[in-house]
């Protein structure tokens, strides 16, 4: 099952929204295919944590703990591929897609900005932590 963001079309529609589809997509897929090194190219360092876990502080390091990442409180190629991102009502440059952990509480929340480098994922929260 595929899951698109919908923008609406010319009035609220933004530049950024599109480059955020197109980034969202390349992402996405890589998470999917458990593409390690092409997340990790996707992603800004120090990579933000949940409370009480150290950062990511590199490539390299996202590779190694890649499962803490992506597998540990939430399965996230399973989350990626059936919800989309929403934009933050706060900061149109930050998207956040939040995923179930095992209880089945919308917990866990991946986040994405736009900067300096265009889109890339800068972090991991858990809402319980």
């Amino acid at each position: 099952m595929v899951c698109l963001l919908v923008v609406p079309s010319s009035s609220g529609a933004t530049q950024t929204d599109a480059d955020f589809q197109v980034f969202w997509e390349k992402f996405k897929a890589a998470v999917i295919k458990v593409d390690k090194n092409a997340v990790a190219s996707l992603t800004k360092y120090p990579l933000g944590m949940s409370y009480g876990i150290r950062s990511v502080k590199s490539k390299a390091e996202l590779v190694r703990r890649y499962k803490e990442v992506f597998s540990q409180q939430t399965d996230a190629a399973k989350c990626f591929g059936t919800k989309a991102p929403e934009k933050d009502a706060g900061n149109a440059r930050q998207f956040t897609i939040v995923c179930p952990n095992e209880a089945g509480d919308e917990v866990v929340a991946y986040q994405f900005m736009r900067g300096k480098l265009g889109w890339q994922f800068i972090g991991l929260d858990n809402y319980n932590e």
